[in-house]
């Protein structure tokens, strides 16, 4: 498939800050791409790099095989979506999308069919002749796609575009933003910190930490097979739970993982290099069961939420900062009363000394 966009060993550095540190990265023809990460790791700094908005310190951008570096923004066939609307409060709804296409001199008839297409698209060919202020924050984020959909890109970019949306409103417009991609077809980079969204919306994530890339793949990929101990806690909500031990064997393709007060683990890992080393044990809350599994112990819920779906516990747990376990439904749990969970071997992640996994 053809590479609708690459980025190689692409750097920006602010005095002597470098904040984006050697990025590689090829984002195919067609593909919905998430870059997400916690607040200050360069997501937004990347995207504004490709958008023309920041100047790239080294490294290469390239564009349907074209070197963009020098190339401003207007030229690179790019368009933006920001997390503010930026519309103008004059102007109707039609003119607010036309808005690009006048700038760019084209005839009426060319611009009368493809605001009305872009109107079609998004549902909004009833409210074409009123003003931003006459709408709803979800119909005004709709107008600024609008307004990227008409200049007919080959990748459109999204700078947390729903951020500023209620939670309702949110997942409405993930699942229109998604119908939108599969509509048209087109590459699409989403920047977001809200990893459910990166999950639900994503043909592959790219997970950034302080201006580098951890890891990229699928949300599953990234879910059941995270590399490191940053992308395992980052992905999935609930988080993954930690549990600190140190191996104490590691021999015919087995190790013990020695918890403390907690017992020990066995694992299938053929990784001899891990003994007498300190590992990490991440098991997933939603991959406890009560009184099962292939290991068991016994935890005190300090808090319960009962949220009719399922029931979330935390409690306090030897080598963890935290624990959270999720069941389904309304189990019969109580603050302050003992109970005994587990969970499958199967389901465990192992993480070195270094934070790396091992599989």
């Amino acid at each position: 498939m053809a590479s609708a966009l690459t980025l190689a060993n692409v750097r920006k550095s602010f005095v002597n800050a470098e904040i984006i540190k050697g990025v590689n990265l090829d984002v195919a023809q067609g593909e919905f791409i998430v870059f997400v990460g916690p607040s200050g790791c360069g997501k937004s700094t990347l995207l504004r790099m490709i958008a023309g908005l920041e100047e790239v310190t080294s490294g290469d951008i390239v564009i349907a095989g074209n070197r963009v570096n020098e190339l401003p923004p207007v030229k690179r066939g790019i368009a933006m979506v920001f997390q503010s609307y930026a519309l103008y409060p004059h102007m109707s709804v039609f003119e607010n999308i036309a808005f690009p296409l006048r700038v760019e001199k084209l005839p009426n008839s060319e611009v009368d069919t493809r605001v009305h297409g872009a109107a079609r698209v998004l549902q909004l060919e009833s409210r074409l002749q009123h003003r931003p202020g006459m709408l709803s924050g979800g119909q005004r984020q709709r107008v600024a796609i609008g307004r990227a959909i008409v200049r007919e890109p080959k990748i459109f970019l999204f700078d947390e575009p729903l951020s500023n949306l209620d939670a309702a409103l949110r997942s409405e417009m993930r699942v229109e933003l998604m119908e939108l991609h599969k509509r048209l077809g087109s590459t699409m980079i989403y920047v977001t910190h809200d990893q459910i969204e990166a999950m639900t919306m994503a043909d592959k994530i790219v997970v950034l930490s302080a201006g580098e890339i951890e890891q990229v793949g699928s949300p599953l990929e990234l879910y059941h097979k995270p590399d490191n101990l940053f992308v395992a806690g980052f992905i999935g909500s609930p988080k993954m739970n930690f549990i600190e031990g140190t191996c104490t064997s590691a021999a015919n393709g087995k190790v013990a993982i020695d918890l403390g007060p907690l017992g020990t683990l066995e694992l299938d890992r053929d990784a001899p290099h891990l003994a007498g080393e300190t590992v990490t044990v991440g098991i997933r809350p939603e991959h406890l069961e009560l009184a099962g599994g292939d290991f068991t112990m016994s935890i005190t819920p300090t808090l319960i939420e009962h949220l009719g779906i399922h029931t979330v516990l935390y409690a306090q747990v030897p080598g963890a900062r935290s624990f959270i376990a999720l069941f389904e439904g309304d189990p019969d749990v109580a603050e302050g009363r003992p109970v005994d969970i587990g969970f499958a071997r199967a389901d465990v992640h192992l993480f070195d000394a270094a934070g790396q996994a091992v599989r």
